[in-house]
């Protein structure tokens, strides 16, 4: 991915700049003695070896905090990416399922489109939405089988939903939820009543 290779070019340029500031105050310092007792006889020389060594930190103090600031920015960018690469993959998910239960059967177009959701999903879920969508799919394959789905099997297959639908709110505002004061089995357990009582 592009955004991980830059910030790993970021990080290696911070690096060579924090050796570069070390360097820099290591041999200023042992410099500085030694040019100190050299120019004892003339101040002013002294003190422009004292701003030449300040100009030359600040522009390296400066350079590793602008890298460190663009470092920052980049993952901030990469992380909303991301999340929205997620929302969308779970949103066409939630699309097709619900496509699925409202045709009342699962076609061979419906199954290889819900195989490349499957595959899409791997590159964004969280491990637990990953679990649970395995579920998912036992449960949406063995009420398929007939290619109709009956009343009870529509029921299985919305429970096993509610509970896909739970792990997804918790991959996507879990943190969020927490600091609401709402436990994530408090959150599931509302999620499957709200489902239960769609029945």
């Amino acid at each position: 991915m592009p955004g991980r290779g830059r910030l790993g070019q970021l990080r290696r340029q911070n690096i060579i700049y924090l050796a570069l500031s070390v360097l820099l105050v290591i041999g200023g310092y042992l410099w500085l003695r030694e040019a100190y007792e050299v120019a004892s006889p003339w101040p002013f020389t002294q003190e422009v070896l004292l701003v030449i060594l300040g100009i030359v930190a600040t522009v390296l103090i400066t350079a590793l905090l602008l890298n460190k600031q663009t470092e920052v920015e980049l993952e901030k960018e990469w992380s909303i990416k991301f999340a929205d690469l997620k929302v969308d993959t779970y949103n066409r998910l939630l699309e097709h399922i619900e496509h699925l239960l409202a045709s009342g059967g699962m076609k061979p177009e419906d199954r290889l489109r819900l195989q490349f959701l499957t595959h899409k999903l791997a590159i964004v879920a969280a491990p637990d939405v990953l679990k649970e969508y395995e579920r998912f799919l036992e449960v949406l394959n063995a009420a398929s089988e007939d290619a109709r789905y009956t009343e009870g099997e529509v029921v299985l297959v919305n429970e096993a939903l509610a509970r896909l639908t739970a792990e997804i709110r918790r991959d996507l505002v879990g943190e969020t939820d927490l600091r609401s004061g709402w436990s994530g089995a408090a959150i599931r357990k509302q999620i499957l009543d709200n489902s239960r009582h769609m029945r």
